[in-house]
């Protein structure tokens, strides 16, 4: 069912009240008219007499717009339902004709200056709030719930693929090893690299020396397990003491180690593809998967917990200053509300022209779909309480009217005959 707006609701009542006090006002007529009979009293009822006619006369032509008086389809009645079809495209050609003439709107243009008058609402506080709210209250919201978030994860997914397989991390990574290469760098993160596995060692040493005892024969009965623990621990820490000095062999086998690693990384394309492929695999893991889709379900739950705060949303108030931003860029930028207005005043004119007819049939076949009696009812309601006043006048110079016949009747009795 249709919703009526307190605004109709307003009408309504407004044009009831009027349609009493033109109906109030023939029944004066009326009850002049009775009296004027009753007592004699011509004057009156010359007035009275017309006064009625007057009124019913214009109540017939007011109600004949939009339905049969009393019911009756007397002819030439019911004119707006009747002929909706001939005033919508009557509709139409008037204004396709009169309304989209170049002439006239390109003087119209000439004194309007859109572009102005945009920059300076955009820029308005209170105007930036209202779009922002439409923004935040209906339009975001509205995107989330039509998108399927199955389609917005595989997009990410497919994105996110497409982007590491253009990137070529073998090249990254040679690039960003080449300093290693060269200086003091190198043998930094190495010495402390060995700092680290030798700190390690020290800390694990029970640990080691379980793993050893897991190990060992039954049959040894744990006589050897401590020897042998000590003995690897021992060599261990050797090894790592000794390979901390630069000049050492074993520090020299590993620099080459290294150079030799990094050389290949840079100039071997095998390599760099092997680098690559593992990056990709990586990405692969389902684990990997499972952090990509849930981007998606971060975003959209912050993006709704904050159009929840209303006034105090962040995005809201973002859009609000961006809206303002350009208000106030346009105001300052001629060049841009130049351009803006010759689009106006010349693209956007002259397609509105060159379809002026195709907006006049639009015009038309819109009015011609509209039921008659719901127009008939519209029309009405917009300008039935200003018609109320031709009833009221009909019937005031309808007796004034009367009442000068009157006279010059008389008049005519008096010196003629």
């Amino acid at each position: 069912m249709e919703t009526i707006s307190e605004q109709d609701i307003s009408k309504v009542k407004a044009l009831r009240k009027m349609k009493r006090n033109a109906l109030a006002l023939l029944g004066v007529a009326v009850l002049l008219f009775i009296i004027a009979i009753y007592f004699k009293i011509p004057m009156l009822q010359a007035f009275s007499e017309a006064a009625m006619v007057g009124g019913i006369a214009d109540w017939f032509a007011v109600v004949a717009l939009f339905r049969h008086p009393l019911g009756i389809p007397i002819w030439h009645t019911a004119i707006i339902p009747i002929k909706k079809n001939e005033i919508g495209e009557n509709l139409g050609n008037f204004v396709s004709e009169e309304f989209l003439n170049r002439e006239k709107l390109e003087i119209k243009l000439e004194e309007f200056s859109f572009a102005t008058k945009a920059s300076d609402w955009l820029a308005e506080q209170t105007n930036a709030d209202k779009i922002a709210s439409v923004v935040t209250v209906n339009i975001i919201p509205g995107v989330l719930k039509t998108i399927k978030d199955e389609d917005i994860k595989r997009f990410i997914q497919v994105q996110f693929a497409e982007k590491l397989e253009s990137i070529n991390f073998g090249n990254w990574v040679a690039l960003a090893l080449e300093p290693l290469q060269k200086g003091t760098v190198k043998d930094q993160l190495l010495t402390n690299l060995l700092e680290v596995m030798s700190s390690e060692l020290s800390n694990n040493k029970d640990l080691i020396r379980k793993k050893v005892k897991a190990s060992t024969p039954f049959l040894s009965f744990g006589l050897a397990d401590k020897s042998i623990s000590e003995g690897i621990f021992n060599g261990l820490q050797e090894f790592l003491d000794e390979a901390k000095k630069p000049e050492s062999e074993i520090r020299i086998k590993i620099d080459e180690y290294i150079f030799n690693f990094l050389d290949k990384v840079k100039n071997s394309e095998e390599m760099r593809v092997k680098i690559n492929n593992m990056i990709l695999d990586f990405v692969g893991k389902k684990e990997v998967q499972d952090y990509i889709n849930g981007i998606w379900d971060e975003i959209k739950l912050s993006i709704t917990n904050d159009l929840e705060k209303g006034d105090e949303s962040s995005i809201k108030k973002s859009v609000s200053n961006l809206i303002q931003l350009f208000g106030n860029g346009l105001k300052e930028d001629t060049v841009m509300v130049d351009k803006i207005n010759n689009f106006i005043k010349n693209d956007l004119l002259s397609v509105l022209l060159n379809n002026k007819k195709v907006i006049g049939d639009l015009i038309s076949s819109t009015v011609k779909s509209w039921d008659g009696k719901e127009v008939s009812e519209k029309l009405e309601l917009e300008i039935g309480k200003d018609l109320q006043y031709i009833r009221i006048n009909g019937t005031l110079v309808g007796g004034l009217i009367g009442l000068v016949i009157y006279g010059v009747e008389q008049l005519y009795h008096y010196f003629i005959i």
